[in-house]
This record gives structure tokens, sequence and C-alpha cells, in this order.
């Protein structure tokens, strides 16, 4: 069974439509549950996410009325200190399934990713990834999307959502929550130490809006500027600032 831990900030925009995504691609059999963790949102996303809850927990009862199978995985709404590590060992505290499966709020998995992820553990391999897919045509991205195909460490990241049996996640430790960015990395890393990493070739698609907000060439300097001080050494708190002064 997975459990789906999605760590959200003022995502009114999108966490409603990927909730629906989620039911419409995947199997409730094999879906724990799906945990909404809010950093603290000051926008319409918590009332989003109580709706979607209220809404399916009343279709679910009238179907069941009815004699008919209308089974949704539950959803729960948790409320966390603001930081996506800090969010995400938050919900994984909570998970019940013996998969866990991190998801960014804009982020669509592809059809049957609950089937999917399941056969790659029941193979052995106990963490990984999908392919991704920008939402966008640019050149970079395109080239960026198509280089996610392989099991490259510099080819990997967060938006390509990060599946991990629960049993390694807490040998690992959880994600590291010095790191106000670049979180997800960090766990990454430890994965490809242990050899336990492997990227599942159906895509899942993901939006490119920060690039749309500061430049794709300029962002991806900036990416690229903070893989590179990790990589000579720089600590948690130099590579937020360095976050904090050029992208946030």
């Amino acid at each position: 069974m997975i459990s789906i831990v999605i760590p959200v900030f003022n995502e009114e925009n999108n966490i409603g439509k990927l909730l629906e995504h989620l039911f419409d691609n995947s199997s409730s059999k094999n879906i724990s549950e799906i945990l909404v963790v809010d950093g603290g949102s000051t926008d319409g996303s918590q009332q989003i996410i109580k709706k979607v809850i209220s809404v399916t927990s009343s279709a679910v009862e009238k179907s069941q009325k009815k004699g008919l199978d209308c089974a949704r995985p539950d959803i729960v709404l948790l409320n966390s200190p603001k930081g996506r590590a800090k969010q995400m060992n938050f919900g994984a505290k909570h998970a019940t399934g013996t998969i866990l499966y991190f998801l960014h709020a804009d982020s669509f998995p592809p059809k049957n990713f609950d089937e999917l992820i399941i056969n790659e553990v029941n193979k052995g391999h106990l963490a990984g990834c999908f392919r991704m897919e920008f939402d966008s045509n640019h050149l970079w991205l395109r080239l960026a999307s198509w280089l996610t195909k392989f099991c490259w460490r510099a080819c990997r990241g967060g938006d390509q959502s990060q599946f991990i049996t629960k049993d390694l996640f807490n040998d690992i430790g959880g994600f590291d929550e010095n790191y106000i960015v670049y979180e997800d990395n960090i766990l990454i890393n430890e994965l490809f130490a242990r050899k336990q990493f492997v990227v599942i070739q159906e895509k899942i698609y993901s939006s490119a809006r920060l690039y749309e907000k500061h430049g794709v060439w300029k962002l991806q300097y900036h990416f690229l500027a903070i893989y590179f001080k990790k990589w000579f050494g720089a600590s948690a708190e130099d590579i937020f600032k360095y976050y904090k002064k050029h992208i946030a």
C-alpha cells in the first residue's frame, strides 16, 4: 500500500486538480491515504482541500447506499511548520502505507502510477522516480525533460516525484530538515550512494512555472550554481542564502 505525501504552501491553483488527477489515475486498493501537509497557506488551499474531502466522502456514501463501488482513498489534511523537508517528514510520520510517495502539488503522475511503483518495489527496487516532462516547449526544458530518462544523478530532482519504502526512508532518517531548499537532492544523494534508485520510464508532467517566472536560462544558471556549491561543500545555510538572494 502506498501513502502519498504532498507538501503544500499556497497551492490553490493546483491542489484540487492534483487530487482529482490522483483519483482518476490510480486504484484505491493500492493507496493507504493521501496526506496533504500544509505549511501555513494564506490563500484558499485549505478550503479547497476540505471541499474535496467533503465532496469525496459524500459521493462515496451515496454510492454505498446504492450498492455501488465508488471507493476513493482517504485524504488527510495535516498542518506542519513551513518547509518541504519538515512537511514531508511530518507526513511520513502519519503514513500507514509501506511505500511513501512524495509528490509536489504541481506535478501530475502517469496513469496507473500506483501499480508502476508497486511493480518496481516487488522487483527489489526500493526507491526511485518517474521520467519527467515539463509543460513547456522551450528547447532547453525539452532537453532537460528528455535527459530524465537516464538514471544519472545530475538529472534528478524533486519535480520527478520520489517513491521509497518506509523502512528505507526511516533507515536513512528521512529528509534532512537543515535544508530549507535542495532537500530532495540530499535524500537522492543517499539513495544513489546505496545504489537504490530506479527511473520508471512513464512520464510525470510538471509545471515550468518557476522557469517562466525567472526566465529559463537565468534560473538554470542558479540551479547549476547551487548544484556545484553543494558539490564543493557548501552548507545548508549557504545554499539557502544563495537561493533566497537569487530565486526566492
